[in-house]
């Protein structure tokens, strides 16, 4: 008779745990960010071997939290690191770089504003709901815009 009463307490605590885990995803939808109460999405990172972690900014949306997260990850761990959008990563060459961690603030909130700015700026893919039908070409937010691409009119 134990057994089975065993077997639902487990189960229970098997669903209960996979409740939790549901509602962190919707919280978190990405690894290294988290949201503030009042709505913006911050991201940071633990420096390696110590206590302190590398502020990487506060933004908009949560993907541009989640990449500062993934370029500060990358610059610390490299080509191991668990990314939130490994097809997004800009592959630097091979060379010894800094990774002080002015620089790898520095770089994540450089990639981190121009994802936000691209997000925010109300470029909207169509859904499958609407009936019409826009190509939006999405730049490569890891390249610095040319001279001849200014918006100066």
């Amino acid at each position: 008779m134990m057994e089975g009463g065993g077997d639902r307490a487990e189960c229970c605590v098997n669903a209960e745990a996979r409740n939790r885990k549901q509602r962190r995803q919707q919280e978190k939808p990405y690894r290294g960010i988290r949201m503030r109460k009042w709505g913006k999405w911050v991201a940071e990172i633990r420096e390696p071997n110590k206590r302190s972690r590398i502020w990487l900014g506060s933004y908009t949306t949560p993907i541009a939290a989640a990449r500062a997260y993934d370029t500060a990850v990358f610059l610390l761990r490299g080509p191991s690191a668990r990314l939130n959008f490994p097809e997004c990563i800009a592959k630097e060459d091979d060379e010894m770089r800094e990774v002080s961690a002015a620089f790898i603030r520095k770089k994540a909130t450089e990639v981190g504003a121009r994802v936000d700015a691209h997000e925010t700026a109300g470029v909207q893919v169509p859904s499958s709901e609407s009936n019409s039908r826009r190509l939006v070409i999405k730049p490569d937010l890891n390249e610095y815009p040319s001279p001849d691409e200014t918006d100066e009119d």
